[in-house]
């Protein structure tokens, strides 16, 4: 049960680390909302735009506001798995194979441009981000907890680049673009480009906090209608006529748990509908697959959610759902 001193107290940590990041990425509240959301519900970020536009200094800001291990990797076509999970090796002193780990044991991991790298290697990062846990030889080895990934990605310059398939896409909580600044935030950024760095960020709170946060997030109250309406939500994308693939049961669930992270990092201890319209584009739009006609009609996946909201009613309230 969730207390109002909890749902505070969250709100404002959530509020300090949202403050401490936007020192650094200037004019992007939402994304780093989002982007927070993400890790408080325990999800892995893909962050995908244009070279140039702050996707890695966001998620370095991310990985220096919280006091805990991270690690980067640079992704490259020469990278193999074992470069990312680690190997067992054998120590002649003890007579005996040892596991040396990887730079994904860590609690955050940036995997930076994970596009130039080779399916096998992208791969490697497939079980860790589902099932928190490394299997080499056999042998599981759990990661620090809490876990994220953050990835990056270009959507241009696609020479020697492997796209990321549907079923690690699906890995990812939320994608998200950064975009282009405004004028003056822009402005803004040339005046202190040279002082503005991720790494003079001071910590705002440690893994420990963050681990406790991540099981508030499991106690906010989400109504039985609710539920429904992100059912139908989904099945809305699934019947769409310019589909071939909707939004299969984990991306509701994964937006069931985004919501509730969005409610508490918004003061609320209950979820509202506006949280599910606020996340279904950075939750649902890297989930669904436009068929072949909609695609080339320039359809987007934007498009087809915008159609969902359209024609999916929104539960009206009832007292009786609201919690105590």
């Amino acid at each position: 049960m969730l207390t109002p001193a909890h749902v505070q107290g969250f709100a404002e940590v959530a509020g300090e680390l949202a403050n401490r990041i936007g020192t650094v990425v200037l004019g992007k509240p939402e994304v780093i909302r989002i982007a927070l959301t993400a890790l408080f519900a325990q999800g892995h970020v893909l962050l995908e735009d244009v070279p140039g536009v702050g996707k890695t200094t966001l998620a370095r800001a991310l990985a220096s506001s919280i006091r805990g291990q991270w690690r980067r990797i640079q992704f490259t076509p020469d990278l193999l798995p074992s470069d990312v999970s680690g190997v067992t090796v054998f120590n002649q002193a003890s007579r005996g194979f040892e596991f040396h780990p990887g730079p994904v044991f860590a609690n955050l991991v940036i995997a930076d441009e994970i596009n130039r790298a080779s399916p096998k290697t992208q791969s490697a990062l497939l079980e860790v981000m589902e099932e928190r846990r490394v299997t080499v030889d056999g042998v599981p080895h759990p990661v620090p907890q809490p876990f994220l990934v953050v990835a990056t990605q270009n959507p241009v310059e696609m020479d020697g680049t492997y796209r990321l398939p549907e079923a690690q896409l699906d890995r990812f909580l939320v994608k998200l673009s950064v975009g282009y600044p405004d004028e003056d935030v822009e402005i803004e950024v040339l005046r202190g480009a040279a002082v503005r760095s991720p790494d003079t960020l001071e910590p705002v709170t440690d893994t420990t906090m963050i681990g406790e946060m991540t099981r508030m997030v499991a106690a906010v109250h989400i109504a039985d209608p609710l539920y429904a309406y992100a059912v139908r939500l989904a099945a809305a994308t699934r019947n769409h006529p310019q589909v071939r693939v909707g939004v299969s049961p984990r991306g509701v669930i994964a937006l069931t748990r985004a919501a509730g992270a969005y409610a508490l990092i918004n003061g609320r201890a209950y979820v509202l509908p506006e949280d599910f319209k606020d996340l279904i584009e950075p939750v649902f739009a890297h989930r669904v697959l436009l068929s072949a006609d909609a695609q080339l009609r320039g359809v987007t996946a934007a498009d087809v959610l915008a159609d969902a909201l359209r024609a999916v009613p929104v539960p009206l309230p009832d007292r009786q759902h609201l919690p105590a």
